[in-house]
């Protein structure tokens, strides 16, 4: 089932505070009670239809969005690399997490704003040390996201915090799919309405049993983290003012865009 996050429309007597529902066939909500990742998915009575909401980031992790880095072995070669031999994680705080159709804000101080389209992992329980054929059993879905990243800062700073943590920089949406299976699924990235990025996910260097074994044997993982996987080649930079949509095959589709300097 696919669970969105939202701010129902001023007429639909909801109040203002964001709910939970699960979107239907129908392109009607169901309404939850609760979070969904700490109280499970209760249905109420209560729907209404996805043209009367604003949807929300579906999930806003309480403690990290976890990364990995170079993870397709063409994105690996086109940032002058070699294919690591075991993934490499990095972090983004989870202040920079926002919607789909929300405004990536372009910062200050740099000079370029690269897209990376990606399949993220929402983590559904506190893990460690999670072997391979148990990582289904600590993920709640997926979603899709876009790893916003000044590229020039990026260079500048021989590392990557700086360039991938300023707020706005992890669109995700624009829901969690429970389930979704990944596999050879497209994953793309089209840039004013030119495709820039196509790969499928199966060209992973680390899966996402992989990934998640390894990055809950470097920290505990706690509900609602993120984990995005690593993006394929094509990287380069968004266009202001324009659209920015990131797509996975049978998970649906992530539009922002990119405010002017």
């Amino acid at each position: 089932m696919r669970i969105v996050r939202f701010t129902p429309g001023p007429d639909a007597g909801l109040g203002q505070d964001p709910l939970f529902g699960v979107l239907e066939d129908d392109g009607l909500i169901s309404i939850i009670s609760g979070d969904p990742i700490y109280s499970g998915i209760q249905k109420t009575a209560a729907t209404i239809a996805l043209n009367k909401v604003r949807l929300l980031a579906p999930i806003i992790p309480r403690s990290k969005v976890v990364c990995v880095g170079k993870n397709y072995a063409d994105h690996a070669a086109e940032m002058g690399g070699v294919v690591p031999d075991e993934p490499i994680i990095f972090l983004k705080p989870n202040t920079s997490v926002i919607g789909p159709n929300d405004t990536i804000v372009w910062p200050e101080m740099s000079e370029r704003v690269d897209h990376e389209a990606e399949l993220a992992i929402v983590i559904g329980r506190m893990c460690k040390d999670v072997p391979k054929e148990r990582v289904n059993d600590v993920i709640f879905g997926y979603t899709i996201a876009n790893d916003v990243t000044a590229r020039d800062l990026q260079k500048r700073d021989g590392q990557w915090t700086r360039a991938k943590s300023f707020d706005t920089f992890c669109p995700i949406g624009p829901w969690v799919d429970t389930d979704f299976i990944p596999g050879t699924q497209k994953i793309t990235a089209t840039i004013a309405g030119e495709v820039k990025q196509s790969a499928q996910i199966s060209d992973m260097i680390f899966d996402v049993p992989t990934i998640i074994n390894f990055v809950s044997r470097v920290m505990t993982l706690l509900p609602g983290d993120i984990i995005l996987t690593g993006t394929p080649a094509g990287i380069g930079p968004m266009v202001a003012g324009e659209k920015a949509t990131m797509a996975i095959e049978g998970l649906g589709e992530l539009t922002n865009k990119l405010s002017v300097r």
